[in-house]
């Protein structure tokens, strides 16, 4: 997994490279530059077209320098402009700067937008800001973005598009919209956040030269998942194994009108490879959940025919999962206030691996002592709005900092947070972060959150930790949804297609499927 950083990190890797490597900055800056530039000569198809670099006077606009210079070695019409006083361009900017002016190319300052020649470019590159961003842009820096925007053409950005907020992906002004954002060394947190990731467009990452154990010095604890790590955490299965020795969940879920929820999240336990899957569901749904059901062991509980399961059914339901490996809870199970009441008695009484979604969660947030208080491994998957009523914070006030706020959450209840989303944040309760990078806005759909739970719980059977079962299944469950929206595109795509997917989707994990 490749690690993601905020600006500030960023900042101190360049100086550790620096100051305590003895990687001279330039040396930097002209890696980056020219893996830059190899990227601008991708895009460039018309090698008599114009090519118009936009500087700022930091370290990005150095980065423009080079990769100016870059072009100009290809045999390039490149075409430079500063926007600031170039007695302001200092280090290793101003290395690069004059190299450019003993080559003979002239980079013009612009002191006003109307300095811009008339002429439209082919390409434009975005050298201005990079991560230096906070707030909204403001004078001549806004107009020349405001500019670009207006070209139509192909743009690419130098590390972070110039408006957009390294650290959060706020967009709290003009920003360049990028066709392709060349990333320097890491990704930062803000081109993976909306709306800086719309703003950033396809992320090409440069390796610059910095030593891998700047990285693992630095602790960085926020890393994005990948295939080849979540190949890793596969469960595999022995020559001899039978059902039982694959791990066996029960399910608590359902009640009437949510027949649809308990049925998808059982049926993606088994589909994410465990053994066995016992549905515990108000007795009053049988007949529907049976019709539905073929591989699932269905377990009707007592519901006095309310439909819906309520604190008397506490013993029977303690009795059928004690023997179980894992817990799936909440999908579907209502709002009624006896179910609460349930849940405040299961969970001192249970300590099994445990996943907790959907109505789980929000009957939880009114019994918050007994679910922080549960003794067992536990996952939390809540989306915003059931994050929002766990902890009391509104969702416009914890979105901008989601990592903060779900890691915070994570550490403090010493539970698995899955925050649901685009994209999906995981937090182990060791204050680890993970981004997940599968799936796509087609998953936004009636049920995809049971069957990601079912996911969790079928991994959590099988012997994986909290965090290993909600990132590996998180990855997974993102995956399946890239492949359903490849079969079905993101209008038409149920959350059915999602778990027909999932198949698919552990293979490719696996390397067996492109």
């Amino acid at each position: 997994m490749r690690a993601i950083v905020n600006a500030q990190q960023m900042a101190q890797m360049d100086r550790l490279a620096i100051d305590s490597y003895g990687v001279p900055g330039a040396v930097l800056m002209e890696n980056a530059g020219r893996g830059a530039a190899e990227i601008a000569l991708e895009l460039f198809a018309a090698s008599d077209g114009r090519i118009t670099i936009f500087c700022g006077p930091g370290n990005n606009g150095g980065d423009g320098f080079v990769i100016a210079r870059h072009l100009l070695n290809a045999g390039l019409d490149v075409h430079t402009f500063l926007f600031a006083d170039p007695a302001k361009v200092a280090g290793d900017a101003r290395i690069n700067f004059e190299v450019l002016r003993h080559m003979g190319h002239q980079v013009v300052p612009i002191a006003e937008l109307a300095d811009l020649p008339p002429q439209k470019p082919d390409l434009v590159i975005d050298a201005l800001l990079g991560t230096g961003v906070r707030g909204a842009l403001q004078g001549l820096i806004a107009a020349a973005v405001e500019q670009i925007n207006t070209y139509h053409v192909p743009i690419l950005a130098v590390d972070l598009p110039t408006g957009v907020n390294a650290d959060t992906g706020a967009v709290d002004g003009p920003a360049v919209l990028a066709d392709v954002t060349a990333v320097m060394a890491l990704k930062k947190r803000g081109l993976l956040f909306s709306p800086g990731r719309e703003f950033a467009g396809e992320l090409v990452v440069i390796d610059i030269g910095m030593p891998a154990e700047i990285v693992e010095r630095c602790s960085p604890r926020v890393w994005e998942l990948d295939q080849p790590a979540m190949r890793n955490l596969l469960p595999r299965r022995s020559r001899d194994a039978h059902k039982n020795h694959c791990g066996t969940v029960a399910v608590i879920a359902g009640s009437t009108g949510f027949t649809g929820a308990a049925t998808l999240t059982s049926e993606a336990v088994l589909r994410a490879g465990a053994g066995l899957c016992y549905l515990c569901a108000p007795q009053s749904l049988y007949d529907i959940l049976a019709a539905k059901l073929t591989e699932v062991i269905t377990w009707p509980v007592d519901d006095a025919e309310q439909g819906f399961l309520h604190r008397s059914c506490f013993q029977e339901i303690c009795g059928k999962i004690e023997k179980q490996s894992a817990v799936a809870l909440g999908p579907g199970l209502g709002q009624h206030p006896e179910t609460g009441e349930l849940l405040s008695q299961l969970f001192p009484a249970l300590s099994l691996p445990m996943v907790v979604d959907a109505d789980g969660l929000n009957l939880a947030a009114r019994h918050l002592e007994s679910l922080i208080g549960y003794q067992g491994e536990m996952v939390l998957t809540p989306h915003a709005g059931e994050f929002s009523q766990l902890t009391g914070r509104a969702v416009d006030d914890f979105l901008p900092t989601r990592i903060e706020a779900v890691c915070k959450a994570a550490t403090d209840w010493q539970k698995t947070v899955v925050l649901k989303g685009g994209p999906t944040v995981v937090a182990a309760p060791d204050g680890r972060v993970f981004i997940n990078s599968t799936g796509n806005p087609g998953m936004a759909t009636a049920g995809s959150g049971d069957v990601l739970t079912g996911v969790i719980g079928g991994l959590l059977a099988q012997g994986l930790r909290g965090p290993e079962a909600a990132c590996l299944g998180v990855f997974a469950h993102g995956l399946a949804g890239d492949i359903a929206a490849q079969q079905k595109g993101e209008w038409s795509m149920l959350a059915g297609d999602i778990l027909a997917a999932l198949p698919a989707a552990l293979q490719q994990i696996d390397g067996r499927q492109d």
